[in-house]
C-alpha cells in the first residue's frame, strides 16, 4: 500500500512539473481552467461504471493551432463496489487547422491502473476531423 501511495504521489509530481513546463514555455494567449467529467460506461444496458475526473488544465495557440494538457484525480465508481477508488488520470491534446474551413484534432488520455490489481495503466487516443459550414 506505502509503495502504491508513493507511486501515485510521484505520478503527481510528474504531471504537476509537465504542467508548469508547459505554462512556461506558451504565449501569453494561454489560460488555466477546471475541467469537471463523468463518463459512464454500459455494456448494451446493463451499467457497469462511472469516472469522474476532477481535472486542472492549460490551454493556448493562435489562429492555426491549440493545444491543452490538463489533469488531476479521477474517482472510479464500478457497479456492484461497496466503494469507489481514486486514480490519477491526464489528457494531452490539440487542433491545427488543415484548410479555413478543416481542423485535424487528436488526444492522448492516460487513467493510473487500480492500486489493488497488477493491471497496467489505460490509455486511449482520439484523432479526428471537424468540418465547420
Amino acid at each position: 500500500m506505502y509503495r502504491t501511495l508513493k507511486q501515485s504521489k510521484n505520478k503527481m509530481k510528474l504531471a504537476l512539473a509537465a504542467l508548469a513546463a508547459t505554462a512556461l514555455a506558451t504565449p501569453a494567449s494561454a489560460g488555466v481552467y477546471v475541467n469537471v467529467e463523468a463518463n459512464s460506461s454500459l455494456t448494451g444496458s446493463d451499467y457497469t461504471s462511472t469516472t469522474t475526473d476532477v481535472h486542472v488544465g492549460y490551454e493556448g495557440g493562435n489562429e492555426t493551432a491549440s493545444f491543452y494538457v490538463q489533469g488531476g484525480p479521477a474517482v472510479v465508481a464500478v457497479d456492484g463496489a461497496d466503494e469507489s477508488d481514486t486514480r490519477i488520470s491526464g489528457k494531452l491534446g490539440g487542433s491545427v487547422a488543415a484548410t479555413s474551413k478543416v481542423d485535424i484534432y487528436g488526444e492522448i488520455a492516460v487513467l493510473t491502473a487500480d492500486s489493488d490489481t497488477d493491471d497496467d495503466n489505460a490509455w486511449g487516443t482520439k484523432v479526428g476531423l471537424k468540418y465547420t459550414f
